[in-house]
């Protein structure tokens, strides 16, 4: 009887381990489920989508990469009234301020230039408004800052006219270029030995004196190596009276002067707010029997 009972109770435990073993199994893999499968699908769905978006902003077109020579002709058409609306109020032969310019500035692409629109290098001295540092002589100097070009065009009449040391160069002739450009190296303006052979080069190979004859009442002698005149001869004829379209090289001085009309009467005919203008943009231009007018901001 005793061993009757014993191998009962050992059946019945055999019988319930074997039952809670299959309870056991099958609880291990109900939490097994695909969720966290599409859960990281779900995210490397949405990063995908992310830089879709960015893919589809629109992108500016990259500028027309021009020549040293260009980009100097380019400063010419922008800057030349200026620099002769400086000489009929200060006396500065307007070459020597634009072979300045070109040569500091870097015909306008230069870093400073770009980030200050000061065209001469001009320090701070005893400049109260705004700065910026820049290495030139030395690391991070401190440089002038200007809201427009033409500010720097005034300033540069400004320092040469109210600095002693170079009051000299206001006793040479305004058509004596060359006293202009080795008085400036010796009244201290640049370190740079070459500095008057250099404006000297610049002046004659853009026969740059054509715009001090012009203030000073002469007509400046053609020539046949003038790059500039050849530029502007090159810009699409169109019948007065019509719609002109801009060309690689226009600038509104250029455009005004080929239709005799003042650069503000081009301005207002296009609702124009600055001298920016683009390739291909059309332009509303007309004859008028009146000389050209300067137009300065």
């Amino acid at each position: 009887m005793r061993k009757f009972i014993l191998l009962l109770c050992i059946a019945t435990f055999m019988i319930s381990c074997g039952g809670s073993k299959k309870v056991t199994s099958s609880r291990t893999i109900r939490p097994k489920p695909n969720r966290t499968i599409i859960t990281s699908t779900e995210r490397s769905i949405t990063k995908v989508v992310i830089p879709d978006d960015v893919v589809e902003e629109p992108k500016e077109k990259p500028l027309p990469v021009l020549s040293y020579k260009d980009k100097i002709q380019r400063y010419i058409y922008e800057f030349s009234e200026i620099a002769k609306s400086e000489m009929k109020t200060y006396g500065i032969p307007a070459s020597i301020t634009l072979a300045q310019g070109i040569l500091e500035s870097g015909a306008g692409y230069g870093e400073l230039t770009q980030r200050a629109k000061n065209h001469f290098g001009i320090k701070c001295h005893e400049w109260t408004g705004d700065r910026v540092y820049h290495d030139d002589d030395r690391s991070q100097e401190c440089f002038r800052k200007y809201k427009a070009a033409s500010e720097s065009f005034r300033d540069h009449s400004l320092f040469l006219r109210d600095r002693k040391r170079y009051s000299r160069l206001f006793t040479f002739n305004k058509k004596d270029y060359k006293s202009w450009a080795r008085g400036l190296r010796e009244a201290g303006y640049a370190t740079d030995k070459k500095y008057p052979q250099k404006l000297i080069s610049i002046i004659e190979r853009y026969q740059l004196t054509k715009y001090d004859d012009e203030v000073l009442g002469r007509r400046a002698p053609k020539t046949e190596d003038n790059d500039v005149d050849k530029v502007i001869t090159v810009i699409t004829t169109v019948p007065n009276n019509t719609a002109y379209t801009v060309q690689k090289g226009d600038t509104l001085y250029s455009i005004s002067r080929r239709y005799k009309i003042s650069i503000k009467e081009l301005k207002t005919y296009n609702k124009l707010v600055d001298n920016h203008i683009k390739i291909g943009q059309v332009l509303k231009v007309t004859a008028a029997d009146q000389e050209e007018e300067e137009d300065f901001n």
